[in-house]
This record gives structure tokens, sequence and C-alpha cells, in this order.
């Protein structure tokens, strides 16, 4: 199973599982997508954690599907944008808490959340460029200024979790031992809270946002599609599976 799902006092934690780096395929994608909409739709849950067992919090795309069979990147942006849109849409408050690497797709759903506890291992980043890909900036856009996210897009680099707390993305940065603690505080105080105002409190948050972030996430993946039909994209996905340097004409 690519991740657990359990409720209990209206906490609904979602535990991503996918050893070694928590990346999804395009049916793991899908899955995710459907079970954070159901903790929303849930009236026994008032708030939704969502987290990861093993290295870090999530690596993104299995980019070894896509090496393998180029086409499926159809599935696997679908997948992306409907997980994504889960967390961002989802009836109720979601907490990311994570920990080790937030890359690609991680960015996406540490972005489309609420609210992000990170432990202080963490770092965020949108490694796409090396990858072949595009997307992504739209959720890191709801977490840092834009020539940052720019700088980061461009040269694939990452952020730690202290630098993000200075642009107020992430509400706490706390040590790898007390995060599930961490974030577990934070959902009880908001599940205390009356389920019908948290429930409206999040779409009327959601609908006085400055951007859709879901119509821009999605023009972005129209370039990702346009990248995935080049040589190069190609290039740069078996390099990062055969372990070498990406050589471009």
């Amino acid at each position: 199973m690519d991740f657990t799902y359990t409720v209990s006092d209206r906490i609904a934690e979602v535990v991503m599982n996918q050893p070694p780096v928590n990346a999804f395929n395009s049916t793991g994608w899908n899955n995710l997508a459907k079970t954070i909409t159901a903790a929303g739709e849930d009236p026994h849950v008032n708030v939704v954690i969502l987290r990861a067992e093993g290295r870090g919090f999530c690596a993104g795309v299995d980019i070894k599907e896509l090496a393998a069979d180029g086409s499926k990147i159809v599935a696997v942006n679908k997948g992306c944008y409907d997980s994504f849109a889960a967390v961002h849409r989802c009836k109720v408050p979601v907490i990311a808490a994570t920990h080790g690497f937030v890359l690609g797709g991680g960015i996406g759903l540490a972005g489309a959340a609420d609210i992000i506890i990170a432990s202080e291992d963490s770092y965020f980043g949108l490694p796409e460029i090396d990858r072949g890909a595009m997307g992504g900036a739209s959720h890191f856009l709801r977490m840092l200024p834009l020539q940052k996210v720019r700088a980061l897009f461009y040269t694939g680099e990452s952020i730690k979790a202290a630098e993000m707390a200075k642009w107020g993305a992430i509400e706490s940065v706390v040590p790898r031992e007390k995060l599930v603690e961490t974030a577990r505080a934070l959902a009880a105080k908001i599940a205390a809270k009356s389920g019908k105002a948290l429930r409206l409190a999040k779409e009327a948050l959601n609908g006085i946002e400055p951007v859709d972030i879901e119509r821009n996430y999605r023009f972005e993946q129209g370039f990702t599609l346009e990248l995935y039909t080049s040589p190069d994209s190609q290039e740069a996905r078996d390099a990062f599976v055969e372990k070498r340097d990406a050589k471009f004409g």
C-alpha cells in the first residue's frame, strides 16, 4: 500500500509510505487523491494530517516509470493534478507535516495544504528542470515570493525549512522526533472547532485567494507535456535513472 489512512478524534491521518523515497506512479497519485477527497467528505473528520514515513516526505513522481514509457506522462499529470487539487479543495483544513526531502510532487502536496509543520531536516525544491519536466511552481508560489521561486526553479536547487520559515511559509520548524506530536497537537486544536464553521472557513479562504492555483497548475502541465515530446526530456530522465550527467545537444 502506498499510504495508510486512519481517523481518530475527528483527525484523519494520511501517511505516505512508498519506499524508498515516497515517489508515486500514476496509480499511486490517483489513489492518494481519492483518499484525501474522501477524508474531506467524512462528517466525522474536521482536519487532515498529511505526513510520511521513511527518508523524506515525498520525492514526487516515479521517474523510472516515465523513463520506461514517456506516454505515461498524461496519466501521471492527471494523478498529480487530482492529488494537489484534493488537498487544496479538501473540505476541511489540511496540515502537511514534512521531514527530509519535499521535492517535485512533494511541493505540490505541501504547497496545496493549509498549514505546514516541518522538521528541522526538511528541505524543499523543484528539481524538474533536471528531470525533463515542468510543473509545481504554482504551489511553490503559495510559500515563497516570485523571484525566489524562479531562482530555485531555474537552478533546481532546494531551500531548507529554517529559511522557508523566514518567508512565513512554515508554521513551525521542530526537531524530527517532535514532528508528529506537534502536528497532532495543532490538529487537535483545530478538530475541537465546529465542523460546520471549519468547512465554511475553508471554502471562504479558498474563495478569496488571489490566484486560481488549479488553473495555473494546469497551464504549467501543458509545458510539461510539450517538453516530454523532446529528446532533451528523455535524455534528462535516462540520465537520472542511470545516475549520470545529462548530455544535451
